[in-house]
């Protein structure tokens, strides 16, 4: 009899034991949403795939993608779904970050750990960020476009969203590192394209009609250029035109390659990815309480495109 009262003992102290397991193994995984700007964006939609492949390093996090569609309601309504459904962390990649500050203020409030990204809000005591520094960005295209960019040149802009920070600053970048510098440049052309291939696309075609001079396309990230580009890829008066844009996507890389596109500024998504979600991992199990931190913006030309080509090579974006 005692025995068999000894074993129920063992019994329950086991099954005791391996209840607190489960619940602090259940305790140990968290939530963490990513937002993604737009994936129909080229590189939004390189950062989600970073992030998911990143996530697969941590298995107490549990990341669900969610794209805003460049749509600054449908991103603000995400964040909120997102504090209502009791995520222990979200990662903003903002469409516009004045847009989406109040959301990712209330979010901090409500107790939520926030990182914004590509590009960072500034100013939300509480929150984190991993980002690149969207000034040098454009800086490290325009220092090159001064000596590249011939005198009386004419030349078009291509802007992402006013109030986005990387947009903003990029631009001032441009004004302040080239234009400035360069009175005797025109600009015969500018609109916002919102990061957009397909938009820019649409404004060069109205450019092209207008102007049978068009020396340089000035863009702040590589989509826009590309979009550029693929108007005018056929027609010999435009074959010596130069373009400068920011990300490193594939596709720039290849133009890059081709001698299509003069230069771009890396944002490597995988290093962004890799930031976040390591951030991530040690807000959540307490490592740290608030991080800024960014990654590095190297130039790429001709001269080095090979070198950057195969980080798009290990990662199967370029076969």
């Amino acid at each position: 009899m005692k025995t068999f009262v000894k074993t129920l003992k063992t019994a329950a102290a086991v099954a005791v034991l391996c209840l607190a397991a489960a619940t602090t193994a259940q305790a140990q995984q968290y939530k963490v949403a990513f937002i993604a700007r737009a994936q129909a964006d080229s590189f939004a939609a390189w950062l989600t795939n970073g992030i998911m492949d990143e996530a697969k390093k941590y298995p107490d996090l549990k990341v669900d993608v969610m794209d805003a569609q460049a749509d600054d309601a449908k991103e603000n309504a995400f964040i909120e779904n997102a504090v209502a459904n009791k995520y222990n962390l979200i990662i903003v990649q903002p469409n516009n970050g004045e847009a989406q500050r109040p959301y990712v203020e209330r979010a901090v409030k409500d107790g939520v750990k926030v990182i914004t990204t590509n590009a960072r809000i500034k100013n939300i005591p509480g929150s984190s960020s991993v980002d690149a520094d969207p000034y040098e960005q454009a800086a490290v295209n325009a220092r090159l476009a001064l000596k590249q960019v011939p005198q009386n040149a004419k030349v078009v802009v291509l802007n992402g969203p006013s109030g986005n920070m990387h947009a903003d600053m990029r631009r001032d970048a441009w004004q302040k590192e080239f234009f400035a510098k360069r009175p005797d440049v025109k600009i015969v052309g500018e609109q916002i394209a919102h990061w957009n291939k397909e938009e820019a696309m649409r404004f060069m075609e109205d450019w092209v009609q207008a102007n049978p001079q068009i020396d340089a396309i000035v863009s702040m990230n590589d989509n826009m250029a590309a979009g550029a580009l693929e108007v005018i890829k056929n027609d010999p008066k435009f074959s010596k035109i130069l373009a400068y844009g920011v990300d490193g996507t594939a596709e720039a890389m290849l133009l890059i390659k081709a001698g299509k596109m003069t230069s771009t500024a890396l944002q490597n998504a995988y290093d962004l990815a890799g930031k976040n979600m390591s951030v991530a991992h040690d807000l959540l199990t307490g490592k740290i309480s608030q991080i800024d931190t960014d990654i590095d913006c190297p130039l790429v030309t001709k001269d080095n495109v090979d070198t950057f080509i195969e980080i798009h090579k290990k990662s199967g974006a370029i076969k």
